[in-house]
């Protein structure tokens, strides 16, 4: 216990007394404070996890600065090569997708999307049972007999919910 708080004590000193400088440095190198702060958090964060934190040691620092500054650029090449792999695997995606015949540009996939939020905001307009009628039949494929069942009414009163739908839909689309 004695051993833990004196190493809580040295990183807080640490912490406390390098911090802002890590921060500039990496600022500095990075030219952006956000991926800056994480950098920063992220050296912090692994000299809690270091084994000697982990056993309740103080770490052997002599050179705060340039023991922060060599596990800041550790951290660093790793982003930057986890960044590499990812784009690699990003383009290989997309090639691969642009192989595939039917897969949908990108303006594909907005005209899709915004179809959806049309289709949402006028299914706003009819009653709960309503559209749960008209979603289970259109988009699941149920039966009506199926709905029917499922929302404790008739198959009568789904071809009801069905024609009020569409006829709203209708309606909306002029």
């Amino acid at each position: 216990m004695v051993a833990e708080s004196g190493v809580r004590e040295q990183l807080h000193e640490l912490y406390r007394d390098h911090h802002a400088w890590l921060f500039d440095w990496l600022r500095r190198r990075l030219g952006c404070r956000h991926n800056a702060a994480d950098v920063a958090q992220d050296t912090f964060e692994r000299l809690l996890a270091s084994r000697n934190a982990l056993q309740g040691q103080r770490i052997p620092i002599d050179e705060p600065r340039a023991y922060l500054t060599t596990t800041a650029r550790r951290l660093l090449i790793d982003r930057a090569r986890r960044e590499q792999v990812e784009r690699a695997y990003l383009e290989a995606l997309h090639a691969r997708a642009q192989d595939v015949a039917g897969y949908p540009s990108p303006e594909q996939i907005m005209e899709a999307v915004q179809a959806l939020a049309h289709i949402c905001a006028v299914l706003e307009g009819v009653s709960a049972r309503a559209r749960a009628a008209f979603l289970l039949h259109y988009l699941d494929g149920w039966t009506h007999a199926d709905v029917a069942t499922h929302l404790g009414v008739s198959a009568k009163m789904v071809q009801k919910y069905l024609v009020q739908v569409l006829l709203h839909c209708h309606s909306q689309s002029r």
